[in-house]
This record gives C-alpha cells, structure tokens and sequence, in this order.
C-alpha cells in the first residue's frame, strides 16, 4: 500500500476556544487582516471574540468585511491590497467557505512581490503566502483544514480553485456557538457539502486508509445530526458534532481532492444560483449509483457509515432534507456535462465518466 497524507493546521475546538487561547495568535504576527462577510460574523459573536483575542495579544488589525457568497477573484485582490496598505502579516478569516477561500487567496496575492495579472490568478506559481487562520462559523466546507481557495471565475463561468500547500491555515479555531443562529436552510446545504466532501473522498482513486478512516467518522457523525436537523431539533452537541464532522472531510478532501460531483455542480451554482452544497446534494445519489455499478463494495462501505442497505434508501435520505428539486433543460444538461468532462477533478474519480456518463447522471437527478 502506498499513499501520502499530510495535515499541517493546528485545530483548537471548544466553547470559547478563541479567546481562551488567544495566545496561539502571537505566533502569526503583529498585525491582523480580518476577512470576513458584512453581517454573520458579528450577528454570531465570532467577530467579537476575534477583536478579544487580538486586544489580549496587544496586536492590531484591518478589517475587511467585503465577501460575498462565491467570492470573485476581485474580492480577493481588494483584500490583498487592504493587506498591503494596513502592513498586515497574517489573516484572520472568520466565516463559512467563502471568508476563508477569499482570506487564502488573499494571503497569496499580498506576499507577492511582483503583481498577479488577474487573469492568470489560477495559474500563478505561488512561492509565499502570509500565515492564515481560520474560525469557520457553519460546517460543510471544511475550509479550515484546507490548501484550496475556491473562487468565482468569471472567464470560465465556473468556479475554480487554486490549490497549494503555502495556504493551509496554521491555526483553525472550531467553536460551534458560532452556528446556533444559523437557518435550518444553511444548516442542511453546508452540512451536506460536508458529507459529499467525505463520500467523494471514499471514491476518489487517492483514497488511503487514513483518509477513510476521517471520512467514515465524519460519516457517521453527520448521519447522527440529520434526523433532528430535518426536524429543527438540534443540540448544542449536535451542532459541535456537525462542525467536527465538517472538519474532519475537510481533512479527507485536502488528501483525496474532490470528484464528479463537484465538477457538476459547479455549474449549478455558476448558472442556476443553486448553493455549492445543495448543488452536490442533489447530484450524490446518481454519481454514487454510477460507481456502485463497477465499485459496489466501496460503495457499500459508504452506506453503512450510515446504516443504510442500497443507494436508494442514501437518495431517500437526500431528498428528504433538499425538498424539491430544480430540473434543466437539455440545453443546460449537455451544457454542464460538457464543461465537467474538462475539469480536473474527473480524474480523481474511482470509477472515471466520460461525457456521456455525466450527462446521464445530470439527467437522471435534475432532467
């Protein structure tokens, strides 16, 4: 057997983690760029916290709350200049998968000494990135365990993802009080985005038995929340186990990079506005059912993380938490297909689709 595994962040979790350990961030630098949205992270007491934290350290910071969901390249220059001109050495994001990939990307651009040419933001060879950490405040990205900064791309009208090892974040700090306000809507879409994280994992053709050990906890902490998540009943366990669980796929998918599913539903979201995690929902159940039929004992390993008997009872669950579902034109069917056979994540696949086999999968769950 021969694999890699690495996982160079540092995960702090409990209630109050942030301020109890303040001192974590001394390490980082003297100045803060804080990354994050308009509202949330103030709404939710993260915010808060982090200004704590930093006044205990006697270090400054340069607030910027400018990130919108699916952050544009735009967004992530704006920020770096904010970096620049505020003397900033390290990045403090606070927020779901958008604050976190915008703040990386950010780190990146900002330690540059020669100016990045927007349009070739995705294929800069990047040699130096200022430290980030991260204070995730839902659970399904898995941001804060990641090399990957997932950006709006507008010249290819999909998102893409610059990928490297100089954008782990140090420090990752998991305090699920953060999430208490959040909508059952949002809770249900990243919690999702979690799981797919780690069944996409589980058929990528660089799983190990490190990354399948990550991914079937997380597995089935997940599949203990959704029972009260579909009936608005979750803990204050419920909701630690949550983030937990989107932590440890985030760990799975920085090892085994992510499949079809993701390279599908990133035109959901592009086109139809469909959220990034409702979008891979949506598309599970067919791309599993396609490599359940070469790749069935996998597939079954899966499922009984979950307890469950086939990939009917998986869709069954699925659908129960997305509600109704959006349905495409051929026009968008072929369209989307087509522009997911070139990604290139397709060749993570344990079971590889060719067009064809993509197009199927978008008809059979949205045509």
């Amino acid at each position: 057997m021969k694999f890699a595994y690495s996982m160079p962040t540092r995960v702090i979790a409990g209630e109050g983690c942030l301020v109890e350990h303040a001192a974590a961030l001394k390490e980082m630098g003297t100045k803060a760029l804080i990354v994050t949205g308009r509202h949330s992270a103030r709404a939710n007491g993260s915010l808060d916290d982090a200004l704590k934290a930093l006044a205990l350290n006697g270090q400054g910071y340069v607030l910027f709350d400018k990130v919108m969901s699916n952050p544009t390249v735009q967004c992530a220059f704006e920020g770096a200049a904010a970096m620049r001109e505020g003397k900033c050495d390290f990045v403090l994001a606070i927020g779901g998968g958008s604050p976190m990939d915008a703040g990386k990307a950010m780190a990146l651009l900002a330690a540059r000494d020669e100016a990045v040419d927007p349009a070739a933001i995705f294929s800069t060879a990047y040699t130096a990135a200022y430290p980030v950490v991260a204070v995730p405040t839902t659970a399904g990205t898995g941001s804060e365990v990641t090399q990957y900064s997932i950006l709006t791309n507008d010249a290819a009208e999909t998102k893409t993802s610059i990928a490297s090892p100089l954008i782990f974040p140090r420090l990752a700090f998991l305090d699920a009080r953060y999430m208490n306000g959040l909508s059952q809507t949002v809770t249900i879409n990243t919690a999702i985005d979690a799981l797919s994280h780690a069944v996409e994992g589980m058929i990528s053709v660089r799983a190990s038995a490190i990354s399948d050990s990550l991914a079937r906890q997380s597995i089935a902490m997940l599949a203990g929340c959704f029972g009260p998540m579909r009936e608005g009943t979750l803990s204050a366990q419920n909701r630690a186990d949550l983030l937990c669980a989107s932590t440890l796929a985030g760990m799975v998918i920085a090892n085994t990079g992510t499949t079809a599913v993701h390279a599908l539903g990133y035109s959901l979201t592009y086109y139809k506005n469909v959220d990034h995690g409702r979008a891979n929902g949506l598309l599970l159940p067919e791309f599993l059912a396609f490599t359940a039929k070469q790749a069935g004992e996998r597939v079954q390993s899966i499922l009984a993380c979950m307890g469950l008997a086939d990939v009917a009872s998986f869709a069954s669950l699925l659908n129960g938490l997305l509600g109704k579902r959006e349905m495409l034109t051929p026009d968008e069917l072929a369209h989307f297909a087509e522009k997911a056979s070139k990604a290139g994540n397709i060749g993570n696949c344990l079971v590889r689709p060719d067009k064809d086999d993509l197009l199927a999968v978008l008809t059979a769950a949205l045509g």
